[in-house]
């Protein structure tokens, strides 16, 4: 079953809800920020995380786009618990979104993402995602299934080009660009520092003699999608974890433009998400997972194999 037969133009809809709540969003939050007025509110699902009037609005908003071209869908979001939308009790897609990723950086009109991924319950797996990128102009990466049940991903820019996705391969851990959510000190970034094989490893001289290796910060989903592109070479989680909304729409775009993701033991990690019931929905809301995601099986099993040696 393909994207086309579970809602013709399902891709191109998904988009076009993405640019208006980026369009409509991207003004309100620069005015935050050279303003300062941030509109922060207590945060009563996640008490660590940051929230804003923005997150909320971006919630509601998508699911008033989303209404308009899919009659009945589970909407999941980040900010509220999932909910039955339509006339079907019962619904086969679910639509996953984390409305305003890095929100605490967007209000700074420094970064900000959006996620919205469409996943198949009789499939069991995701059938679209839309990554958005608020203020650069790589705008869209985009993964879908096709009208023969293969996969594709790309880039769509600002100014409408499309460019596919490719990983980068064969490339090693001391010649890789290497990214990792470490903006929270003691939960993320103390724990990565604290691995100084890896870090020696990626740090260490590459074959020309050059010390080429490098770690650098991303964020969420795009992150993953920034190793589907082959603008870093890996991707690691390993304090916290991942939250759903934050890992599954990137997994999907990497997976469907040829790179892996596994989890600390080295085992594939799979785009069955066990949406079978909405109360299975729910829990799988609430779990976190740790991964690697690279450009190929090879990257993903040396960077393991350095987090795993005191």
């Amino acid at each position: 079953m393909s994207t086309e037969n579970l809602h013709p133009g399902l891709t191109g809809h998904l988009i076009r809800a993405v640019e208006a709540v980026m369009d409509e969003i991207r003004p309100r939050l620069i005015t935050a920020a050279v303003t300062g007025a941030r509109h922060e509110r207590r945060n009563s699902r996640h008490e660590d995380n940051f929230l804003s009037e923005f997150d909320m609005w971006a919630h509601r908003r998508y699911r008033e786009l989303v209404t308009d071209f899919l009659p009945s869908f589970v909407y999941a979001s980040e900010e509220a618990d999932p909910a039955v939308v339509g006339p079907d009790p019962d619904p086969e897609l679910v639509v996953l979104v984390d409305p305003l990723d890095t929100s605490e950086l967007a209000v700074r009109a420094l970064h900000g993402y959006t996620h919205l991924m469409v996943y198949s319950r009789s499939l069991r797996r995701p059938v679209a995602a839309i990554i958005g990128d608020i203020y650069h102009h790589a705008r869209f990466y985009v993964a879908e299934r096709d009208r023969a049940g293969g996969e594709r991903a790309y880039l769509i820019t600002s100014d409408g080009d499309r460019h596919a996705l490719r990983p980068t391969r064969g490339v090693a851990l001391a010649e890789s660009l290497v990214t990792n959510y470490s903006m929270r000190p003691t939960e993320r970034f103390r724990v990565l520092a604290a691995r100084h094989a890896f870090l020696d490893a990626l740090g260490a001289p590459g074959t020309d003699g050059n010390r080429k290796g490098r770690i650098g910060v991303d964020f969420g989903s795009v992150s993953l999608c920034h190793v589907a592109a082959g603008f870093s070479d890996a991707s690691l989680e390993i304090a916290k974890g991942f939250a759903l909304w934050d890992l599954a729409p990137g997994h999907y775009v990497l997976a469907a433009a040829g790179g892996t993701v596994i989890d600390p033991d080295g085992n594939l990690l799979g785009l069955d998400l066990g949406f079978d019931t909405l109360d299975r929905i729910e829990a799988a809301m609430g779990r976190r997972r740790r991964f690697i995601a690279a450009g190929d099986q090879a990257l993903a099993q040396e960077i393991r194999r350095t987090l795993a040696t005191p």
